[in-house]
């Protein structure tokens, strides 16, 4: 099996792994909003290491994918900035991989 498709199989994973405990949360919480949602994920000491480690996590993410993006020339790599965030870094870092296994795949095809 190509690499990219392990990527792009840890993607869905996490897509699906972070948007099950989401839709629970929302489901449970019948008035809740994402800003509720945001002050009870740090609620606690616990929460906040989970918060803090994937601030860093998101930081390093940026600084390394979006030149790497931008020097490769993958298409549609700032599409992955906002979803991020609205879906989920187990998401989009994974995504980037595949995407990225993707554009060196042409490239060396280009080359041959």
């Amino acid at each position: 099996m190509k690499r990219k498709y392990i990527f792009l199989a840890i993607a869905i994973l996490g897509l699906c792994y972070t948007w099950y405990y989401n839709i629970l949360f929302f489901m449970e919480h019948n008035n809740a909003d994402i800003f509720y949602f945001f002050e009870v994920a740090q609620s606690n000491l616990a929460g906040k290491s989970f918060g803090a480690d994937l601030t860093v996590v998101v930081l390093a993410f940026f600084v390394w994918y979006i030149p790497d993006a931008r020097k490769l020339k993958v298409k549609y790599w700032w599409i992955l900035i906002p979803l991020t965030f609205l879906v989920a870094i187990a998401f989009a870092f994974p995504m980037y991989l595949f995407m990225r296994e993707h554009r060196l795949e042409q490239i060396n095809a280009n080359n041959s």
